[in-house]
């Protein structure tokens, strides 16, 4: 079996900036994306977070680490760069994992608002599920 590292992307929007509203778009996003490529904790390299400007009450790789055996994964979290009339209230994340899947088994996952960043994923992923 050849195991290589992959990376996963995904993207979604907070309804506010609230530490309630953040961490449920946060679960979510890592929900879908744990089901699209059935996650194994052992084998996630990293996780960067980004959030926009407008989101400062929690940090998302704080609600990541309460994931079940999450708590040795090494999460970063950083601002996003500010772009003008860029998404508001937007989490980034990126995934590194080890795996044998090839890359185009690896599904990303861009949710609420953030669809609109990648359609052309968005599309796909749902004609493949």
């Amino acid at each position: 079996m050849d195991w290589k590292v992959r990376a996963i992307r995904g993207a979604t929007t907070a309804s506010a900036n609230t530490k309630e509203a953040i961490a449920e778009a946060v679960r979510e996003l890592l929900d879908d994306i744990d089901q699209r490529n059935e996650l194994d904790p052992e084998e996630i390299i990293s996780v960067v977070f980004t959030a926009t400007a407008d989101l400062d009450a929690v940090f998302p790789a704080a609600i990541a680490r309460q994931r079940e055996n999450w708590d040795n994964v090494p999460l970063l979290d950083v601002q996003q760069m500010a772009v003008s009339s860029s998404l508001e209230k937007c989490i980034r994340v990126l995934i590194h994992i080890n795996t044998p899947k090839p890359q185009t088994e690896i599904n990303h996952s861009y949710l609420r608002h953030a669809k609109n960043l990648r359609p052309d994923w968005t599309l796909a992923q749902v004609a493949n599920h």
